[in-house]
């Protein structure tokens, strides 16, 4: 740009003629270039984001999308940090994701939402710590434990939690404020080992038969679908599935004990 201003400011300052063109034609291009390598580091200092834009950048798009009722852009944002937890993105999790999203939102469901999903899997430097920060305020703890069960599901999506995609599930949750004992509760439902069944009640694997008892009444309070009775379908089916899953673990316990 400056190059052009530069010629024609050379070509009338300096008697009209062919010299005073070439003259600021390439003080104009020294400025162009200049500008550029400027450009150049500071997308240099703040990441390199392919997207272009910076974390607060980010954050202030979220922010922009989001209202007090407003969940899509939440889920989209956390999406995106577990899709892109070990490195690349599956088929697997974005057939996941568009599938609860098709479920959740129904006809809303549009384009928007994949391009919203794509500004955010393209960002290099998705800001974590001020959405759930966002999230914290803005939902109940219930409703917190309920979207790590869905970021869960797509972690799993292809068959297997990679241990970057628990690493990044754990930061979540420890951001969003889901208590340790749900985190595990809620892993184990996924990531399963000789004492999932215990784990999933928030239990050790020596409690006691009062306890373990004591444990499944407070669990099914605390996981009853309808304290997420205000979200959409896809949510009361995560909730539903959750809530078997206790029941599932206790009969386990049960079994395995001889409780009646």
């Amino acid at each position: 740009m400056f190059k052009l201003i530069g010629a024609i400011g050379g070509f009338l300052l300096l008697g009209r003629n062919f010299f005073g063109g070439f003259v600021g034609f390439v003080v104009g291009g020294l400025i162009d270039n200049l500008l550029t390598s400027n450009v150049s580091q500071k997308q240099g200092a703040t990441g390199g984001n392919r997207s272009g834009f910076s974390a607060d950048d980010l954050f202030s798009y979220y922010q922009q999308r989001t209202t007090n009722t407003d969940f899509a852009t939440m889920l989209i944002a956390l999406s995106a940090a577990v899709m892109r937890a070990d490195g690349k993105v599956l088929k697997a999790e974005l057939d996941f994701v568009k599938s609860f999203f098709r479920q959740q939102f129904g006809p809303q469901f549009s384009t928007t939402h994949l391009q919203t999903l794509k500004r955010f899997l393209d960002s290099d430097d998705i800001p974590l710590e001020q959405i759930c920060q966002d999230i914290r305020m803005r939902t109940q703890e219930e409703v917190r434990v309920q979207l790590l069960h869905y970021l869960f599901g797509i972690a799993k999506s292809d068959g297997h939690v990679q241990e970057s995609e628990m690493l990044i599930l754990k930061r979540i949750a420890q951001l969003m404020g889901v208590p340790n004992m749900d985190f595990e509760s809620v892993k184990n439902m996924f990531y399963r080992d000789v004492n999932s069944d215990f784990k999933v009640l928030g239990l050790e694997a020596t409690a006691t038969d009062e306890e373990i008892k004591k444990a499944y009444r407070q669990m099914a309070i605390r996981y009853h679908p309808d304290k997420v009775a205000q979200m959409g379908d896809e949510y009361q089916k995560g909730a539903k599935e959750k809530f078997q899953k206790i029941q599932e673990a206790y009969d386990n316990i049960k079994k395995t004990r001889g409780l009646k």
